[in-house]
């Protein structure tokens, strides 16, 4: 079924018109009645926040402290094959994710690229030492190994 032909180009033009007649309003927020457009500012007119020396040092101390717990926890001094010990292990391991967290959140707000890629590497790195420990006693293993002691 066709209807009569149409001058798409003339209706566009109208169309075009409509629209900039318009006011500009930034996306999600409603433009009143007779309100003049106000423009939305562009990423590039963000100012960076503000970086004094507190900041920046307080920033590398979180993600230092990260660092330390995961080279700690690799050199954990209990036998921690089942048990209790076991489950201290795991919590060890989640506060290293959790303290590689809280550095790359901390860097990511201050824009500190390094250390946001060293938290990052932390985070990654925790997360690797609680997946080897759960897959070694779920059925991903052969002979898998026990949760708690005989």
């Amino acid at each position: 079924m066709t209807g009569p032909n149409r001058d798409w180009d003339k209706e566009m033009a109208e169309i075009d018109k409509i629209i900039a007649k318009q006011p500009v309003a930034p996306p999600g927020k409603p433009v009143p009645a007779g309100a003049a457009p106000v423009p939305a500012p562009s990423r590039a007119a963000l100012p960076a926040p503000a970086r004094s020396g507190k900041t920046v040092l307080t920033a590398w101390i979180r993600v230092l402290l990260g660092v330390a717990v995961a080279v700690g926890v690799t050199q954990w001094p209990y036998a921690h094959a089942c048990g209790v010990m076991l489950y201290l292990y795991l919590a060890a391991a989640g506060g290293v994710v959790l303290a590689g967290l809280w550095g790359a959140v901390t860097a990511w707000h201050r824009r500190m690229g390094l250390a946001h890629l060293l938290s990052l590497l932390v985070t990654i790195w925790g997360a690797g030492l609680v997946a080897k420990t759960v897959l070694d006693r779920s059925s991903y293993a052969k002979h898998p190994a026990v949760w708690t002691c005989p």
